[in-house]
């Protein structure tokens, strides 16, 4: 099984519990709309550091055309809203955690382009549809199977740990905001 598939299997419990959390922020809603960027702010700056201390971009040289949370500020900022504290770094100790925790941040790039589609045209949405290098999502998932990693409960782990901070985040979010 390659390590894409492992993912996929392993992680399609949290992945959809992480989807229907999100799902259920209308971004139709301004008010709506900023909790669920300051749910994702708690979450991917966190993941994105982690991912730098731990080699990301020896493992995957366009890590910084990638990066997100830049543009995640700068949506807040626009919606002259306040980043929120971020959650404490995950733990990634090796390779094969490196790309588990990718992958939940990569992943989450086709989520958020369906999502943009909801938030109105006057909103800033850079967060959510990105610019980045042509076929990056194939690139990626090249590289992921490609990884040879030795253990790949190490990446399972890792991206289930994210979709836990992101699960998390959204919880905590929605019941400050109710």
């Amino acid at each position: 099984m390659s390590l894409r598939s492992a993912l996929r299997t392993h992680t399609a419990d949290c992945h959809a519990a992480v989807d229907t959390l999100f799902g259920s922020f209308n971004l139709s809603r301004i008010q709506d709309y900023k909790a669920f960027l300051r749910a994702h702010a708690r979450v991917v700056p966190s993941v994105e550091q982690a991912l730098e201390e731990a080699g990301i971009a020896r493992l995957l040289p366009d890590w910084q055309e990638r990066r997100r949370a830049h543009l995640l500020a700068a949506d807040i900022r626009e919606l002259d809203d306040r980043l929120p504290v971020p959650v404490p770094q995950p733990a990634l100790r090796c390779d094969a955690a490196v790309w588990g925790a990718a992958y939940v941040l990569e992943g989450s790039k086709l989520g958020g382009a369906l999502l943009a589609r909801a938030v109105p045209d006057h909103l800033p949405s850079s967060y959510l549809s990105p610019k980045g290098p042509k076929g990056a999502m194939r690139l990626f998932m090249d590289r992921l199977d490609g990884s040879n990693v030795g253990d790949p409960a190490a990446a399972i782990a890792a991206a289930r740990d994210v979709f836990e901070l992101f699960l998390k985040a959204g919880q905590l979010t929605l019941e400050a905001v109710s």
